[in-house]
């Protein structure tokens, strides 16, 4: 089964949110969501505006093309 765009989002999220260090809270932050948003965006339960994928992308220093790859 193809993975959906949400969950291939939360993966690559969940994956450039630990390969920084960065905790859950600390991201949430920064971008002015709470944790538990985030935690559900990381488990491909929220439907992301592409205004908002574009936002978390900048936040993480990534291009907002690679946080919808389902591979990096």
């Amino acid at each position: 089964m193809a993975t959906s765009l949400k969950a291939a989002l939360g993966a690559q999220v969940r994956d450039l949110r630990r390969s920084r260090g960065m905790t859950q809270e600390k991201l949430a932050e920064e971008l002015g969501v709470s944790p538990r948003y985030l935690a559900g965006i990381e488990r491909g339960e929220r439907n992301l505006t592409l205004d908002s994928v574009d936002v978390l992308a900048a936040q993480l220093g990534v291009a907002a093309l690679a946080l919808l790859s389902p591979e990096r």
